[in-house]
């Protein structure tokens, strides 16, 4: 990649409370169609965490992730998503916000912890 093709990316990171779960899966999937038809959206994908890595002597071995188990207050969800670049980033930002505030904030513990950056690979 040239440095004028590298693509713009939010991770986000959601604390979701549990009775709100089903509710939260299911405006993702609204969002999710929502971001991918702005201009400039590559990809958009959520995920929940449903896994935890082993100690570091299990991972060197090879050994898979270990299930979550224990009950928790909150469940943890992340957001991948690509975008042409920021000035794209921005307005499918602003236009998610108008549509999907509030539902959002229904659902989180506390306000999310955003990443943006530079795709580099």
């Amino acid at each position: 990649m040239s440095g004028s093709d590298h693509s713009f990316v939010e991770v986000c990171l959601y604390e979701v409370r549990t009775d709100k779960v089903d509710e939260f899966e299911a405006l993702v999937r609204r969002v999710a169609a929502h971001h991918r038809a702005a201009n400039g959206s590559r990809d958009v994908r959520y995920v929940r965490r449903t896994h935890r890595a082993g100690d570091f002597n299990a991972v060197k071995q090879g050994k898979p992730a270990v299930p979550l188990v224990r009950a928790s207050k909150t469940v943890t969800y992340i957001l991948y998503w690509e975008l042409d670049g920021a000035k794209d980033h921005g307005r499918a930002t602003k236009s998610g916000l108008e549509h999907f505030y509030r539902e959002f904030r229904r659902c989180l513990v506390t306000a999310p912890k955003i990443l943006l950056g530079t795709r580099i690979e």
